[in-house]
């Protein structure tokens, strides 16, 4: 991928942040190709590989921004978007695992990048969720939106760490 040595996946894990400060420059195809060849071996139910990825050239962004309206300006803060989606089970319990391994699939892009050295969030605009916004980057109605990863190199360090609440506050060792 990038020019940088390998990180260990526990310093991606903890370093990883969200960031939107971007250079100019897109992300070349080769190495989003090998991220997003990195983000299908997230875990998965019954090998079902729901997730999509659409990278977004400039003819689809102009038709995003188009039907954005006044929301296009978040458009614009990264060189490089990729629209996330999955297409889910009928059955309910299937489509919520179908979810969560495409949110699976969205982190293992997202920690990839970071150990290449990118800058990135995700978010889920609200552009997204109009018959406007999903046509303009080609999503069917058979796939449920999950985000739009912003990508690019960074201006600077990445920001600093949140702060967490203490891990008893949310995890319970059962006998």
């Amino acid at each position: 991928m990038g020019t940088l040595p390998p990180m260990d996946v526990l310093d991606a894990i903890r370093t990883r942040r969200t960031d939107k400060r971007f250079q100019p420059e897109p992300v070349p195809r080769a190495q989003l190709k090998q991220l997003l060849e990195l983000a299908r071996w997230a875990p998965v139910h019954r090998m079902t590989e729901p997730w999509r990825f659409r990278v977004v050239g400039p003819a689809a962004l102009a038709r995003l921004k188009a039907a954005a309206g006044e929301g296009a300006k978040k458009l614009e803060r990264a060189p490089t978007l990729i629209v996330a989606s999955y297409v889910p089970s009928p059955l309910p319990l299937h489509a919520a695992e179908d979810h969560a391994a495409a949110a699976c699939a969205i982190y293992a892009l997202l920690l990839a990048a970071h150990a290449d050295g990118l800058a990135s969030y995700w978010r889920t605009p609200g552009v997204l969720r109009t018959p406007e916004g999903r046509t303009a980057v080609h999503i069917p109605d058979s796939e449920h939106v999950l985000g739009l990863i912003h990508l690019g190199e960074p201006t600077g360090d990445s920001p600093e760490a949140p702060s967490r609440r203490e891990l008893s506050t949310y995890t319970e060792f059962l006998d």
